[in-house]
């Protein structure tokens, strides 16, 4: 029908033979379909187009622009699906789901829809521009510019939940009470969290202010405000934070709780610390909704999963996550304690800082200035009849030492430890003055993580030039290289024109094999486990990473920058 669509609206007297060639050399040069094109050079109106459609496909015409779906409907079809297929879905009639399609005798698309959503599926006709811009519209989630929200903001749609301390110094106080500053505080807030950073950087210099946000691990500078507002802005925070805004020579720590429109909680972890030129503060964003906590969805491939699983569903012994700061330890570990917690079961953790509260879960927040640190939390957890417990890190002998001890005597440790890799992480211990043999006894596995950031689906592309040489030097084997396609990073809306969106975690799984234990026990170095831990099983970060590449995921130059390779 879509080859044949012009010469019938010429048939019918609808436009002329010229326009449709217009139309044509037009959709020559953009690669659009000949309706679009018909539109875009004025030859036919959008409404009489459809109405010739409905006409032809003998289903209804529908202006989509005169409803508003609900987010409930749209959730039934992916983005990518909808924007493949140009379909929309509108509304849901029992067992059928009304579709806005530009070609409904489309079967393809049909039948894609009726096995995705098992729904039957009923078309509609709509334009393909009206589809696009509902597409748009609907499937949105790019963060406001500033000045928009500068121009549409409400003061009431960010709201302190909790600003019972007004501040200290008085002058300070009101700087930071303005209302150009309270409304660019609150600008820079809404901003972050509509790009999806995960923290926020607001920065002095010598001659320059600026804030910068790391969005999927990078930094990006997205506004220098005026250096006069400095100190406002500054105190601003301090007072939102709770903190002392007279103390500007020591580190602070604090938390701004925010409710934005529809409900929504927003916590910000806040970090003060002098600098020579005033006070840089970090804001971590914390956001329970979008916390994920189903370990099936975190990336693990299915034998490591089921690895991790078995390792953290017995009654004692010790799992260790570890990795980099910002590798996505903690909700790895989360992840573990949401899928343990029970009410047959006590669960208490030792954090630093506690990031998200668990309903069930008795968590301690650390204070080292009072002498409540990770072995003193540990001391007594061990008094207080624990199943499951869950250490932040294990940074010393004394911490690493009654965990193990814990492990041995009946009760499942959780922890996290900064190391290159799950082999190196014996050697740590060792290192520490755990005994080989209570380190055999006591674990149960190592896993090891990075972050890699994921490739935009709207825009990723096949790489145009593939070097085979450097894809044998990162480590993919030769015989794999073109069983596969390699994907390339684009730029579009929906990632900001990066080529990214969001982030994929790289898993290094090693259970304690006893093969493990026992070369542990004759005084193995760390390259001589990963070499028998890769022989009985054990994918490395690089070969997890490369595994991401070869399943379109990422690029190679993420997974090479991430992860070392394996050299023995």
């Amino acid at each position: 029908m879509s080859g044949r669509l012009g010469e019938l609206l010429v048939r019918e007297n609808l436009i002329s033979v010229q326009q449709l060639r217009k139309a044509q050399e037009e959709q020559q040069k953009t690669g659009t379909r000949i309706g679009t094109a018909l539109i875009k050079t004025g030859a036919i109106e959008e409404s009489k187009l459809t109405d010739f459609l409905s006409k032809q496909y003998g289903v209804p015409a529908i202006n989509l622009k005169e409803f508003d779906i609900d987010q409930e409907i749209i959730k039934l079809v992916p983005k990518d699906v909808a924007t493949k297929h140009l379909v929309l879905p509108v509304n849901r009639a029992g067992s059928s789901l009304i579709v806005a399609m530009c070609d409904p005798s489309n079967i393809y698309a049909v039948d894609d829809l009726k096995f995705l959503t098992s729904y039957n599926i009923e078309p509609v006709v709509a334009s393909e521009p009206a589809i696009r811009e509902a597409i748009e519209r609907y499937y949105a989630e790019k963060g406001p510019s500033l000045d928009d929200i500068v121009n549409n903001m409400d003061e009431d749609d960010v709201e302190l939940a909790d600003d019972s301390d007004a501040g200290n110094v008085e002058e300070a106080a009101k700087a930071a009470d303005d209302a150009p500053v309270v409304k660019l505080v609150n600008l820079i807030l809404k901003d972050a969290i509509g790009k999806r950073a995960s923290d926020i950087h607001v920065e002095p210099y010598e001659k320059d202010f600026r804030v910068r946000f790391r969005i999927d691990g990078v930094m990006y500078e997205v506004m220098k405000p005026p250096m006069k507002l400095r100190n406002a802005i500054t105190s601003r925070l301090k007072i939102m934070a709770q903190l002392d805004i007279s103390e500007r020579r020591l580190p602070q720590d604090g938390r701004i709780k925010i409710k934005m429109g529809g409900g929504k909680e927003m916590d910000f972890r806040v970090s003060v610390c002098p600098t020579l030129f005033g006070e840089k503060i970090v804001m971590r964003l914390l956001d329970k909704s979008n916390l994920q906590l189903d370990m099936t969805k975190l990336g693990f491939d299915p034998e490591p999963l089921k690895w991790f699983k078995d390792a953290i569903d017995r009654p004692y012994g010790m799992v260790l996550v570890t990795g980099p700061t910002g590798s996505g330890k903690t909700t790895t570990l989360y992840s573990a304690l949401s899928s343990l917690n029970d009410p047959t079961v006590n669960v208490s953790t030792a954090e630093d800082p506690v990031e998200f509260n668990f309903a069930g879960i008795n968590q301690v927040q650390m204070h080292e200035d009072i002498g409540l640190n990770f072995a003193a939390a540990l001391r007594s957890f061990l008094r207080q009849d624990p199943d499951i417990i869950m250490i932040g890190e294990i940074r010393d002998f004394e911490t690493a030492e009654i965990g193990v001890k814990a492990a041995l005597t009946g009760h499942l440790v959780l922890s996290t430890l900064h190391t290159n890799d799950a082999p190196g992480t014996v050697s740590r211990l060792l290192n520490m003055g755990i005994e080989p043999f209570m380190v055999t006894a006591s674990l149960n596995l190592i896993l090891a993580q990075r972050l890699a950031r994921r490739l935009c689906a709207s825009c990723k592309k096949p790489a145009e030039t593939v070097d085979e040489q450097a894809l044998i030097d990162a480590g993919i084997p030769p015989d794999k290289i073109g069983s596969f396609t390699l994907y390339d990073k684009g730029g579009c809306r929906e990632c900001n024109d990066r080529g990214y969106r969001g982030r994929v975690a790289v898993y290094e799984v090693m259970p304690f094999w006893d093969g493990l234990k026992e070369i542990v026990i004759n005084g193995a170095s760390a390259a001589e486990l990963k070499q028998e831990a890769i022989r009985l099983g054990m994918q490395t970060l690089r070969m997890a990473a490369l595994a991401k590449v070869m399943a379109g995921q990422t690029t190679i130059e993420e997974a090479v920058s991430n992860t070392a390779p394996d050299r023995f």
